[in-house]
């Protein structure tokens, strides 16, 4: 029997909640000097003393550097001369930049020390607006002489729109946020016979070794990274970053191991945060809501220094016609540079931004046309005969039944119910009024990083075995998934199964985790390393049976090889391990995965809100999710994911954003200050099953990381708008605070008595 497809309990929770996870700020490192970072108080400056003196003078302080001190080449960006020092030399360019360093015997000392850093500033203007950033009022780089990192620019043409019978245009703010893991960064690094040893919160420790041997002109084989127990990374952890990448040279000035853990007010600043688009969409076709042209341009904060926000938008362009059969797309967009934090990779990276600008825009599209949001969706999304489908702007689906998934979530949430209960609030008047929302999304995953990934299967004396994956598990359940994909060839239990990752001296290569890959790139090496694998010890037994090979068989129940019809003489895994070790053999293989390409997972969701029109509080009362991930291993595990990916859309779509004032200063720099969403605002989830394996692996299956992030906020945003339509509103950006409600609510409400 199949273990694939059961609720098979994670493994990796015991330890979590008994003995508890191992994280960077918990290393046990003899002899480490604490790192405490001196940041910028201004967003834009030149720098023009800094004075270390009293700093050194502090009790406990080993050492004091400055951007002056530290003879590293600035880190690789998407323009040389947009790119960022280890420390900042000459100019500041957002709250927060490290600007010096001091280490310290004792974690408390290194506090005191750098508020006794004084740092000279001449103040420069800033730039805070990725729109204004455009206008080159204030340049970054002014030997540049431009604010621009990354066009993509295309072609418009002047008679895009001709033929079309209603044309809509909206303005609308995909808002920036922070990814506020759990765990916040933490790093340590030691010299270890010339050998360079970090330790780092970081979902792809070989992108970080080679990302460390470039900088510092080391052979790989001279760097080791060790990623313990992350705790949640969520994009913003791919890459190492500046505090990271000078830990090294730290660790050698002062001829002893350093480390280093944020505070949550540093995690604010520092981390990289997500999304911050500027999207103009304008949408046209028919008045029986056939669209036939949809244009996006995008303009595309990355912050201070462009990194992988700058190329946020090259995924947005993937995306940007969502599940819809348009006949013509245009797509644009500037990545621009700003006084603030740098933009990184947050849960869905670019396709959550494609996603909310067509949905939102195929909501006014039906506003437009008086005909319900979902009519209009059935209407335009790509038949199920079309797949493979390749989109106006080159992506090619592999497989959809984007129909079938709206029908699905509207049968589920009762919408025609729904939209009768609204229709009585609405005729009473009451102030309490209902809104539903309806998303339909698509999304490319495992196009990021290599597409195949390292895995290693080696069987262990007595019969156990060990999994070796080159993917970084920090919360996905990796250990569980990879080890139940063992245990299914080998027919060995999961329990007997030892998990291997986040070690570059342990696991040989490895892509990471991001971009919802792991399953169908780690996943599936480690099920074609298993298969591998049983034929290898196929072909012991058979030679230990004196039988031929073809006349060999596993017995998956007992993980016991036999000759087919006479099980009783046979050889199990614990026997076949001592006879390879009596030959100076191994049983052991190692593999590395080669998808034919990424996969589309799918789905629709329904949002029902309650918006109190007196006040603007919006109550999200359902949420309805179909998210189609093709072949499930495990439910459990997906119905995690999905459960924090719907999450963290509520809580773009109703809370959070980072905000500055006009002079760059942060506004939301703590936990206090920045709404992270929490259970209280939340409903249970209703969570609806639907699948449809990919052709593109042999295991059918899709990523489902980021699915729920991607199909729930428009969702919810179109709900807020909905709830308040018949008010005469036809778009509130998010995130759709009481605030911001109440205040559309009120414009509406003036508009209507200016003109009555």
């Amino acid at each position: 029997m199949s273990i694939l497809g059961n609720r098979v309990q994670r493994r990796e929770d015991l330890r979590f909640l008994t003995s508890g996870g191992v994280y960077g700020d918990d290393l046990s490192i003899e002899g480490a000097l604490w790192v405490t970072f001196v940041r910028s108080t201004m967003a834009h400056a030149r720098i023009v003393e800094i004075d270390v003196d009293e700093a050194r003078r502090r009790p406990g302080v080993v050492g004091v550097f400055t951007g002056a001190d530290i003879d590293l080449p600035a880190m690789p960006a998407v323009a040389e001369a947009m790119s960022r020092p280890v420390l900042a030399k000459g100019t500041v360019r957002f709250v927060g930049e490290a600007v010096a360093v001091v280490l310290t015997e004792e974690r408390y000392q290194g506090e005191d020390a750098a508020e006794s850093v004084f740092v000279e500033y001449e103040p420069l203007a800033t730039v805070v607006d990725a729109v204004s950033a455009l206008t080159g009022d204030v340049y970054l780089f002014p030997e540049l002489g431009t604010n621009v990192a990354l066009p993509m620019n295309e072609p418009q043409a002047d008679d895009f729109f001709d033929g079309c019978e209603v044309v809509v245009r909206q303005r609308l703010i995909n808002q920036r946020v922070a990814p506020c893991p759990l765990e916040v960064r933490s790093g340590a690094a030691a010299w270890e016979g010339g050998r360079i040893v970090q330790h780092a919160s970081n979902q792809a420790p070989h992108g970080a070794k080679a990302a460390i041997a470039g900088l510092y002109g080391l052979d790989a084989a001279d760097v080791r990274v060790i990623a313990p127990d992350v705790g949640g990374g969520f994009g913003a952890k791919i890459a190492l970053y500046a505090e990271d990448m000078v830990l090294p040279w730290l660790a050698k000035a002062v001829e002893r191991p350093v480390r280093w853990t944020e505070s949550r007010s540093e995690s604010m600043l520092g981390l990289g945060h997500g999304r911050a688009q500027v999207q103009d969409v304008a949408i046209g076709g028919s008045r029986d809501g056939k669209v036939l042209a949809y244009r996006l341009e995008v303009v595309q904060d990355a912050g201070a220094y462009p990194s992988l926000g700058a190329f946020l938008p090259a995924l947005t362009r993937m995306m940007t016609s969502g599940t819809y059969d348009i006949p013509k797309v245009e797509f644009s967009a500037a990545s621009v540079v700003t006084n603030t934090t740098p933009v990184v990779a947050y849960r869905g990276a670019g396709r959550p931004e494609a996603t909310a600008a067509v949905e939102r825009a195929m909501d006014l599209f039906a506003a437009e046309l008086g005909m319900d949001p979902a009519a209009v969706r059935k209407l335009n999304v790509v038949a199920n005969d079309k797949f493979p489908f390749t989109t106006p702007t080159g992506t090619v689906y592999d497989i959809g039944d984007y129909g079938g998934a709206i029908d699905l979530v509207l049968e589920a949430s009762g919408y025609d119910g729904l939209r009768a209960e609204q229709a009585k609030r609405r005729e009473a008047g009451d102030t309490r009024q209902i809104g539903i929302g309806v998303s339909s999304y698509v999304e490319i995953t495992n196009g990021a990083g290599p597409p195949g990934e390292f895995a290693k299967v080696e069987i262990l004396a007595g019969g156990k075995a060990r999994v070796y994956t080159g993917t970084s598990p920090h919360g996905q359940g990796h250990e569980t998934a990879w080890t139940m994909l063992a245990s299914e060839q080998l027919g060995i239990p999961m329990e007997e199964i030892e998990f291997v990752a986040n070690d570059t001296d342990l696991v040989a290569e490895g892509g990471g985790t991001m971009g919802s890959r792991s399953l169908q790139s780690g996943g599936l090496a480690v099920h074609e390393a298993s298969i591998t694998l049983v034929g290898k010890a196929t072909q012991l037994a058979a030679e230990l049976l004196e039988a031929n090979p073809d006349d060999v068989v596993l017995d998956k129940v007992g993980g016991r090889f036999h000759v087919a019809g006479t099980p009783s003489a046979g050889r199990s895994w614990s026997e076949l391990a001592e006879a390879a070790a009596g030959k100076d053999q191994e049983l052991v293989v190692s593999h590395s995965s080669s998808p034919p390409g990424p996969t589309f997972p799918f789905g629709a969701h329904v949002a029902v809100v309650e918006v109190d029109t007196e006040t603007g509080q919006v109550i999200l009362v359902r949420l309805v999710a179909v998210d189609d991930a093709g072949t499930i291993v495990n439910p459990l595990l997906a119905e995690g994911q999905r459960h924090g990916g719907l999450a963290q859309g509520v809580a773009q779509a109703l809370m959070e954003e980072v905000r500055y004032d006009t002079d760059g200063n942060p506004v939301t720099s703590n936990l206090a200050d920045y709404a992270m969403i929490s259970a209280t605002e939340l409903p249970s989830f209703e969570l609806v099953s639907m699948a449809t394996p990919t052709p593109v692996n042999v295991l059918g299956a899709k990523g489902i990381g980021e699915s729920g992030t991607i199909g729930s906020t428009p969702a919810v945003q179109s709900a807020v708008v909905d709830a308040v339509a018949h008010l005469g509103i036809r778009h509130i950006d998010m995130p759709a605070t009481p605030e911001r409600v109440w205040r559309a609510i009120a414009t509406a409400s003036d508009s209507k008595k200016e003109h009555s």
